[in-house]
């Protein structure tokens, strides 16, 4: 059994509110990580865990969906699907004359755009004609294109898992390769950050937009969450998900993803965590001579939009055959906030597994739903954001029947304090979810560029559960009594057309 693992499993088995042997073990796995800054402002966090020749590799931009520009949404998802295009040196037949190509795709659009800008005025036989130059445009430069040259490579060495992820928050890219290849993730990844080829740009920009076709227009529970969020947040950019909006899917431009990714892809913006067979030495020396010559830009400032303050409860409603499902939304402070563990704590005492308050009064009691679950988060957490309520109603049962019983069970929170043996399970619950997270490099690449990023410190997902163990009955009650409210509140749901969806707030009978 690994080190980590015996570690894992011994810090697990400590029980709630050893801080002191919380530390210890914290001490003992601070050992193993060496982190360093290269001098253009990237971080890299190395962990060593020698059990297998293996090593997994996670690049965490700090910049997601939440810093996509006004009419521009989805344009960090777009980072995604451009991730593995290449460089000049990798795939491409001819890169100067793929170069000239790019570029005369943009000076074609750039007039089609114009004429296009005209509205009622705009010659219908000229943007004919550009179009038709666009598109042939768009096929001559992807004719130079040598499809899924960066990925063979990759394969070819032995790399699993390579993969991308866009969150409201960040924009995440991974895989792992054969400890021996170390040298070459250095290389293909440095220079994918310092000189990337935005190819096949509007073929993936059409992808992304069947994206949004298939996972929302088509799909009533991505519809719903669309129109929570959009419900919920009146100002902030959480109010759109990490795909965007259609019209502007549609007329996304290369020029404009070049701009965001000088914006944010710039070092100081980026953190990477190397976990497994990796010597922290050679690292740093590899770090210095492939990411070092990538040029220093100034950190891009955060999201400026306050959400400003929610006066009443508000609904939204998604028409569908389909299933019907409700969420509930309360808006609670960000991640930073003193509060930010007890929310934790609540989400598992309401729906983690079969002793849940939702699940037994809900489901198994009363049998009112099929699923009744929450999320402590949501979209995000780096800003103010939401705790969800998700119902979706057993046959025979309504959306009101689900909405009002689980005010009572929110009451009952409010009302009745957690008895002592409840909260200790649920911290050792909470505890016993790092080995989930954590039992793997992968996982642990993740979470180490998750928590250095947003916390200042890696050590936080250690010392957090120290703020876990910290979390009273009294702190469940008054956050629940305080953020638990009407005039926080979002209701969407989906309901058969004509069906009658969840009463109104006064007829809830829901105490302020």
């Amino acid at each position: 059994m690994s080190f980590l693992r015996i570690f894992l499993i011994a810090l697990v088995a400590v029980s709630a509110g050893t801080a002191q042997s919380t530390q210890k073990f914290l001490a003992d796995f601070e050992k193993r990580v060496t982190e360093f800054t290269v001098s253009n402002g990237l971080h890299f966090i190395v962990l060593e865990r020698h059990d297998a020749p293996v090593v997994s590799f996670h690049s965490y931009v700090n910049a997601g969906s939440v810093n996509d520009p006004r009419g521009e949404t989805g344009i960090a998802h777009m980072f995604e699907h451009m991730a593995f295009k290449g460089t000049p040196q990798i795939g491409t037949r001819d890169y100067p004359a793929e170069k000239q190509a790019m570029d005369e795709v943009e000076q074609v659009y750039d007039q089609y755009d114009i004429e296009r800008a005209r509205g009622t005025k705009a010659d219908a036989a000229k943007l004919q004609a550009l179009q038709e130059q666009l598109k042939a445009a768009i096929e001559k430069a992807n004719s130079y294109v040598i499809p899924n040259a960066y990925p063979e490579i990759i394969d070819e060495n032995g790399g699993v898992g390579m993969n991308a992820e866009t969150a409201v928050d960040a924009t995440q890219f991974f895989y792992s390769f054969p400890s021996n290849r170390i040298e070459l993730w250095f290389l293909l990844e440095a220079e994918r950050f310092a000189e990337p080829v935005f190819r096949e740009f509007y073929k993936e920009r059409d992808v992304v937009r069947e994206e949004r076709r298939m996972r929302t227009e088509s799909d009533p529970e991505g519809m719903l969450v669309e129109a929570l969020q959009a419900t919920a947040f009146e100002a902030h950019p959480y109010r759109v998900g990490s795909v965007g909006w259609a019209s502007d899917i549609e007329n996304f431009r290369l020029t404009e993803a070049v701009q965001f990714y000088r914006k944010y892809y710039v070092p100081a913006n980026i953190t990477i965590a190397i976990v497994g067979d990796v010597d922290p030495k050679q690292a740093r020396v590899f770090a210095e001579k492939y990411f070092g010559r990538i040029p220093a830009g100034p950190l891009p400032l955060g999201v400026r939009t306050v959400e400003p303050p929610q006066d009443g409860p508000k609904t939204a409603e998604v028409e569908s055959p389909s299933q019907p499902l409700v969420l509930i939304a309360y808006k609670r402070p960000d991640e930073n906030d003193k509060d930010d563990p007890v929310f934790d704590v609540i989400s598992d005492i309401l729906s983690s597994g079969r002793t849940s308050m939702l699940y037994t009064d809900m489901v198994r009691d009363k049998r009112l739903s099929l699923a009744a679950q929450t999320g402590a988060t949501y979209p995000g957490g780096k800003y103010p954001n939401l705790f969800v309520f998700f119902l979706a109603p057993n046959l025979g049962h309504t959306l009101d029947d689900n909405e009002k019983e689980c005010y009572a069970v929110i009451e009952r929170l409010k009302n009745e304090k957690v008895d002592e043996e409840t909260l200790k399970r649920v911290k050792t619950r909470i505890r016993a979810g790092l080995i989930r997270q954590l039992d793997s490099n992968e996982g642990l690449a993740t979470q180490l560029t998750f928590y250095y990023v947003n916390y200042g410190d890696w050590k936080k997902m250690f010392t957090g559960l120290d703020d876990i163990d910290r979390v009273t009955t009294d702190d469940v009650q008054r956050v629940a009594r305080k953020y638990f409210v009407p005039e926080s509140r979002t209701i969407a749901y989906i309901a058969a057309p004509n069906a009658a969806g969840p009463s109104a707030p006064e007829a809830q009978g829901e105490a302020k």
